[in-house]
């Protein structure tokens, strides 16, 4: 079965949106840790982190958000997403200490290259840019999944798939046994279905922060969808 994974800011009410979306059928849920300049985001991620940091949202709350998400739910996947400035704040090995502590599965430092920091456990992410040698070290020290970049840019919902990503599954799948999970651009549940054809999984950011401004039965349906969608592929 392919993997469905759902990206949410954290906030007071993340643990109860988490549980939706793992009700409508999300396999492992991101928890994005925000970050005052998020340079691989684009407007609706950025408008959501400057909710959260307004609502005090800072390091320690979030870990507090993780700790309350991995009580509501104690066998989904949890992967906190953040910036290298925040690690570098806080202190690396006491942040992956503490993240692993309040329940994280792994962690994803979006502006962390590979091999740089190679003792920091955490998902790898490789994009149509990306070298071949590149691609080999990010496969190699990757944590359980690597994070396919579909396309050169922000997140953010688009009108369609982008077409680098079977290029770069095949790029990938040559040089690893890893899942690879497709994300950035992925909106829909008709761009779920393609991705899926050609990944081991999809993540969802942009789109799943917008509906999840509805509330928990709005985002439920939405992952609904692309769990029907993900799962015809």
């Amino acid at each position: 079965m392919k993997t469905l994974a759902v990206y949410l800011m954290c906030g007071p009410e993340t643990p109860a949106l988490a549980g939706a979306a793992v009700a409508g059928g999300a396999d492992l849920v991101e928890l994005g840790f925000p970050f005052s300049d998020p340079l691989a985001d684009g407007p609706v991620i950025r408008r959501a982190a400057e909710r959260a940091l307004a609502q005090g949202m800072r390091t320690a709350a979030c870990l507090e958000c993780l700790a309350a998400t991995r009580s509501a739910l104690p066998e989904t996947p949890l992967v906190p997403m953040t910036y290298s400035s925040l690690l570098e704040a806080h202190g690396w090995d006491r942040f992956s200490a503490e993240a692993r502590d309040a329940g994280a599965t792994s962690l994803i430092v979006a502006d962390l290259p590979a091999g740089a920091r190679p003792e920091l456990r955490r998902v790898q992410l490789v994009a149509p840019t990306s070298t071949d040698e590149r691609l080999e070290l990010a496969a190699r020290d990757s944590d359980g999944w690597l994070y396919l970049v579909t396309l050169t840019g922000t997140t953010g919902a688009r009108a369609d798939l982008s077409p680098a990503l079977a290029g770069l599954v095949e790029r990938a799948r040559a040089r690893t046994d890893l899942p690879l999970y497709a994300g950035f651009g992925i909106s829909t549940p008709e761009h779920a279905r393609a991705a899926a054809e050609l990944a081991d999984g999809v993540v969802v950011g942009s789109r799943a922060v917008e509906v999840a401004e509805e509330g928990p039965a709005s985002l439920t349906r939405y992952v609904a969808s692309l769990r029907a969608a993900v799962d015809g592929a």
